[in-house]
């Protein structure tokens, strides 16, 4: 056992070694603390066990798990973490060396693959969310107008900036691709008297969304399917505008050409598509494999270059763009203030090491969105050319 634990301190301190840009404190099992790289920092990583996991292979995956195992604990802001990470690529990049998002995350293999996928993650049951998430059970960034806006004031904010962008009027038809728990579709047909389908993956969104639609005697307007957008049926529909928040993200980067071809069948000529998604600076940014594995299988944040450049090979025109993303920092920091306060229900459902894999990954993110390229992005775009919008954007403030 010291003969394993004296291997691992070394292979540990050659890694962290390493480090050339930032710093980062260690106490290590035996409680030995090395302060690593330039003058002292406010990181510290506490190892309290002989660490069960490869950091040679993959640090990141390896912090990871061992912290959602209860092997590995922190001190500091995660996001000069995050900083340290992105400022030493050849300490923590899975092998020792830079590997491409285009090869590590080249996207699903399969519709059922994508579906796996999308249970994995939202199936983990209403009642689970429900806790965490606003009344609206919106799951994706909201929009604060004000600082001191509530979850649920800045999610129907953030719907309601979504439907102006959109541009609908009474007797339009609107898709939503990946609806959620539907409370978009909802507003839609409410607010503007469309006409909407909302489809899903997800088969406790899909039952939830039945719910609320049947409650409110929308069944006549809105139509729900468990279905891919791939199958879709092109001959039977088609839409004015077309919407899809927080989905693009798990269709994969093989995957960006399907849809927007998809959309460009399903679209009417003239009509509007916004593309509400997860992006990152370049292609070339290291996998994050902890999220990959345990938070979003099959997952790939695309560049907002490599989106935009492909719109026009489908005949879409970029009308505007809009970076969100301090809106989904702040996001985050509710949801995971909100997953704290019922933390006793939380674990009345999963384990410790659901629970702690959960809290790193609302406030990773919220980190990550405060000190890295991550961002969010709304694209809004229409299929050929559109005289008939109008002239400014002042209609979205009103």
């Amino acid at each position: 056992m010291k003969a394993t634990s004296l291997l691992e301190k070394q292979l540990l301190n050659t890694i962290f070694g390493k480090i050339e840009h930032g710093s980062l404190g260690v106490r290590y099992w035996d409680g030995e603390e090395i302060a690593y790289g330039q003058a002292r920092g406010n990181i510290k990583l506490m190892f309290k066990t002989v660490p069960r996991f490869n950091f040679a292979k993959d640090p990141v995956l390896a912090l990871g798990e061992a912290y959602m195992n209860g092997d590995l604990d922190y001190e500091g802001h995660l996001e000069d973490f995050l900083q340290l990470l992105d400022a030493n690529p050849q300490v923590f990049a899975k092998n020792g060396v830079l590997t491409k998002t285009v090869q590590a995350m080249s996207g699903l293999t399969s519709r059922f693959q994508a579906k796996q996928n999308i249970q994995h993650h939202y199936d983990l049951g209403n009642d689970f969310f429900s806790l965490w998430l606003d009344k609206t059970m919106s799951y994706s960034c909201a929009y604060f107008k004000h600082p001191d806006d509530t979850l649920e004031q800045a999610q129907l904010q953030k719907i309601d900036y979504i439907l102006k962008k959109l541009n609908l009027k009474p007797g339009e038809t609107l898709l939503d691709i990946g609806c959620g728990w539907g409370w978009l579709i909802i507003k839609a047909v409410q607010t503007y008297g469309v006409k909407a389908v909302g489809i899903t993956l997800s088969e406790e969104q899909f039952q939830k969304s039945q719910q609320r639609i049947a409650s409110l005697n929308l069944t006549d307007q809105i139509t729900v399917k468990l279905l891919n957008y791939l199958d879709l049926d092109e001959k039977t529909y088609c839409f004015d505008k077309i919407v899809s928040v927080g989905m693009f993200e798990h269709v994969g980067k093989k995957n960006i050409p399907n849809y927007l071809e998809k959309v460009s069948r399903l679209l009417a000529p003239g009509g509007l598509s916004l593309l509400h998604t997860i992006t990152d600076t370049t292609e070339s940014k290291p996998e994050n494999s902890w999220i990959k594995k345990f938070i979003f299988p099959g997952g790939y944040v695309p560049s907002l270059r490599e989106v935009v450049w492909q719109l026009p090979e489908y005949d879409f025109h970029l009308l505007h763009g809009e970076s969100l993303r301090m809106h989904y920092a702040k996001t985050l920091d509710c949801w995971y203030h909100n997953f704290s306060d019922h933390i006793d229900a939380v674990k009345e459902k999963f384990d410790d090491q659901f629970v702690r894999m959960w809290s790193l990954y609302l406030q990773g993110c919220a980190a990550a969105f405060r000190a890295t390229g991550l961002d969010i992005h709304q694209l809004l775009f229409s299929k050929g050319l559109n005289n008939n919008l109008p002239l400014t954007y002042d209609h979205l403030h009103n």
